[in-house]
């Protein structure tokens, strides 16, 4: 730590900020207790409950199951949906389920929409989805940086320009959210987050106690997600799990060219959850994507495994194992 990060951190020692001012922390808080409410035990515990309260989540709950295998984020990359396809029949999954954003990054977008079809896969409406059934300028992907935003409007115009409106029209009729029984455990399947579609929940910024209240918001036994581009599993203290599934549309910027997805598993007392590597043609893909003409930068990622764009809404832990 510099000697001014130093200084700055003992000013505010025993202070607050109140305006435009610093004050004394005890000073502080007799202020906020003249003009605040005072709550009894029972009021506080009303309170947080009307807080955890949420309408009644009517989407249909689907199985049981005993396996199943999640994946998001397709980008286009028909090759990779290939083989996690043929990955689901080798485990014997009784059902296959992709979280959304089937466009993007990749080449070929309608070559996507026959295996969704053929494979059975049970599919959510990601923002991507909303984007281009609805005929929105932007893929809602949620970046704030311009050069992130520059690639995401190059990938969407072209798979937007490249998806027919057949296949837009059923993309809008994808559900938002998915339940799911594995087992006895009841699983809520979402795009970002269940608060917002382009929500990205990163496994550095998720703090355990903000994943137990939005289980218990959904009144559910486990949450999965997507968006993020990187894999993530969380077992909480509440036995509950949060999983974000991986993609299979690009690298999870580690150096490698595969992609990852989750195989979900009963076994009695847990949820098993396995994060698993996927090998695919990624040479051939890449190939296909030069010749689409789509920017080299997606290129040299699907190649060495390094993202080389979106990369400023990286946290700062995810950011610092980036190879740019």
């Amino acid at each position: 730590m510099s000697d001014a990060t130093d200084s700055k951190l003992t000013v505010h020692r025993g202070m607050a900020t109140w305006g435009e001012r610093l004050a004394p922390l005890e000073e502080f808080r007799r202020a906020t207790a003249r003009v605040g409410r005072q709550l009894s035990q029972a009021e506080r515990l009303a309170e947080q409950q009307r807080f955890l309260e949420q309408e009644r989540d009517t989407t249909p709950l689907e199985g049981p199951y005993s396996r199943v295998v999640v994946f998001g984020g397709v980008y286009n990359n028909h090759l990779a949906l290939e083989a996690v396809l043929d990955a689901a029949h080798k485990h014997r999954a009784e059902a296959v389920y992709c979280l959304g954003d089937l466009g993007g990054f990749g080449p070929s977008p309608e070559k996507v929409w026959p295996l969704l079809l053929e494979g059975e896969v049970r599919t959510l409406r990601g923002n991507y989805e909303e984007s281009l059934a609805g005929g929105r300028e932007d893929c809602n992907c949620g970046y704030t940086d311009p050069r992130d935003n520059h690639f995401a409007t190059l990938s969407y115009r072209y798979t937007a320009e490249n998806c027919s409106s057949d296949f837009k029209s059923w993309m809008g009729g994808l559900p938002p959210r998915r339940r799911i029984r594995v087992g006895r455990r009841e699983l809520l399947l979402v795009h970002g987050s269940p608060r917002q579609i382009n929500e990205f929940l990163f496994d550095s910024t998720s703090p355990v106690s903000f994943l137990e209240v939005l289980l218990d918001q959904e009144s559910c036994d486990g949450l999965l997600c997507t968006h993020t581009g990187l894999h993530w599993h969380r077992h909480l203290p509440s036995g509950r799990d949060v999983v974000n599934v991986g993609v299979i549309g690009r690298p999870a910027n580690d150096g490698q060219p595969g992609v990852w997805y989750t195989l979900l598993e009963d076994r009695d007392a847990e949820l098993g959850v396995e994060l698993l590597p996927l090998e695919y043609d990624h040479p051939a893909l890449a190939l296909e994507m030069q010749q689409q003409g789509l920017p080299q930068e997606f290129i040299d990622t699907l190649r060495h495994g390094w993202w080389t764009t979106c990369l400023e809404i990286l946290p700062a832990r995810e950011r610092s194992r980036s190879r740019y």
